[in-house]
């Protein structure tokens, strides 16, 4: 005959499970009310972000010059003029080249344009000039319905560059303060906290700060895989601009997706102008499987091991970034989920009790 259920031993789950579950709410509700609060300020948020992601490549050899008696000032002004120049090389580098072919790349294009249309006039489809002039018409009649949309879409696009670069150039400032005053930022906020916080905060905030030194070398080791790689590709089938497309390829690393995206259609467009379909069709195949590659081996294994984090967490976290916030979520996926773990880590230690030390022997 089974026993039946304990009432006191139910009423002590229930009561424990209420109050674990109106714990974690108040968690929920508290972190809630954080995320709304850094949408209102994210003006403000986003160029602190990228100033520490900047301080964070640029910092190794700022903290040389210091270790060798540069003034801190001298030491960031050198290296932020530095930064800013070896930047104009790298947009230089692209842009020089590429205008220097403008007429060869716009000849191959309507060429290009041209071979199109005597493809779709033969068989099998045998589309001829009226039936393309046709389609030709009823686009531009599209896209005068339209011109609203296009419109807005426009003026939406401008803001976003003058709010990029606005950001950018707040963010080139704040590396510079950074690189300058950021060794005085633990102590002075040590002294502004009280209590217990005066030791626990600055602890995590400089386990952080190396957490995001590793992501950004990982993020620059995973685009000179790229840029090795689909560049090599590009030499081997005699595509002209290699290594501006190499750099572009580096850069584009370091913003998802899109980044990805603008540089494989860049490379694929010189390689159909230049070298024709057959070639452009291969630079394609060589983009995806390097972008497959880099996406789903290279970046999850050097993240995960500069990061101490799983490949299948990070995955699962640009996932949830991109899908929360396009394509800012998936650039800040990976660094918010390391700096999670970090304070996890370090709540963890501080909760686990310290081993107990052994009676000595004999006596």
């Amino acid at each position: 005959m089974s026993a039946g259920l304990s009432a006191a031993k139910t009423r002590t789950a229930l009561r424990a499970t209420a109050r674990l579950s109106g714990e974690l709410l108040l968690i929920l509700v508290m972190l809630a009310v954080t995320l709304w609060v850094l949408g209102r300020m994210w003006p403000v948020v986003w160029p602190l972000v990228v100033g520490l992601l900047l301080t964070t490549l640029t910092w190794p050899p700022a903290r040389f010059l210091r270790r060798h008696g540069w003034p801190p000032a001298l030491a960031a002004a050198v290296v932020t003029l530095t930064f800013l120049l070896v930047v104009l090389g790298i947009v230089a580098l692209i842009a020089v080249p590429m205008s220097s072919e403008t007429d060869e790349l716009t000849h191959g294009v309507v060429e290009g344009i041209q071979r199109l249309r005597e493809w779709a006039a033969g068989p099998p489809l045998n589309i001829g000039d009226d039936q393309i002039s046709g389609a030709v018409d009823s686009a531009v009649a599209r896209v005068q319905d339209s011109v609203g949309t296009i419109t807005t879409a426009v003026a939406s696009g401008v803001g976003s560059v003058v709010n990029g670069l606005v950001t950018a150039v707040l963010g080139v400032f704040l590396m510079f303060f950074f690189l300058k005053d950021g060794p005085r930022f633990l102590p002075w906020l040590a002294r502004q906290l009280p209590g217990r916080l005066a030791t626990d905060v600055p602890v995590v905030a400089l386990r952080g700060w190396e957490t995001l030194g590793a992501f950004v070398r990982s993020q620059a080791l995973v685009g000179m895989i790229d840029a090795v790689f689909i560049g090599l590709g590009l030499w081997i089938l005699g595509v002209p601009l290699v290594l501006p497309l190499a750099v572009l390829t580096f850069v584009s690393a370091f913003v998802p997706i899109v980044g990805a995206l603008f540089a494989g259609f860049v490379a694929v467009l010189i390689a159909l102008v230049s070298n024709g379909l057959t070639d452009a069709l291969i630079v394609l195949a060589i983009i995806v499987v390097v972008q497959q590659l880099e996406g789903n081996v290279f970046q999850p294994i050097v993240q995960s091991r500069g990061l101490g984090l799983h490949a299948a967490v990070i995955l699962l976290a640009v996932t949830l970034g991109g899908s929360l916030a396009g394509i800012v979520g998936s650039l800040l996926a990976v660094p918010v989920a390391a700096l999670i773990a970090v304070v996890w880590n370090y709540v963890r230690e501080q909760l686990v009790d310290p081993p107990e030390k052994s009676a000595p022997a004999g006596g």
